[in-house]
């Protein structure tokens, strides 16, 4: 058990206890909707583990740092930040994914870019940032979103690459 998930046993042991002493029945609502939630959501983590897995057996090392490895430079950061931007789906599946190429062989600085590049920069999220903010935030978002992930993966290789 990591320290992730006994804070949020206990999180959730302390929300659990709060919500029955109000005697309401919200502890059995609460119990509802976090079952279905999990129900919805079980397949999409269990399809993206089990990719992830293969990505794990698959990859092989000697490409991985070839082309995003400490030493892959400035090439590999800028693919670094072209693959973040096109990661699918939520944390869930990013990490473990970006896990499994670092454990590969990937640099932390293209490490660092790529999970940057995913936050900030996520072709996925455009369509909907177009339509709610409009093209002129959105070029100027990118705009300067652009150099960000590129930043944090040359200081993450040069500060605390040994």
């Amino acid at each position: 058990m990591t320290v992730a998930t006994a804070t949020l046993g206990i999180l959730a042991l302390g929300l659990l206890a709060y919500a029955w002493q109000r005697g309401d029945g919200s502890h059995w609502r609460a119990a509802r909707q976090g079952w279905g939630t999990m129900k919805r959501t079980m397949p999409l983590l269990m399809v993206a583990f089990v990719i992830v897995g293969y990505v794990n057996v698959l990859s092989p090392q000697d490409l991985v740092q070839a082309w995003i490895g400490p030493e892959s430079g400035w090439r590999g950061l800028v693919l670094a930040e072209g693959v973040g931007m096109v990661l699918p789906g939520g944390p869930y599946v990013v990490f473990p994914l970006i896990a499994v190429l670092y454990g590969a062989g990937a640099g932390l600085g293209p490490a660092v870019t790529m999970i940057t590049s995913w936050a900030t920069l996520a072709l996925v999220s455009v369509t909907f940032e177009l339509s709610f903010m409009g093209w002129r935030f959105s070029a100027v978002r990118w705009g300067l979103a652009l150099a960000f992930p590129l930043l944090a993966g040359v200081i993450a290789q040069l500060v605390f690459s040994a």
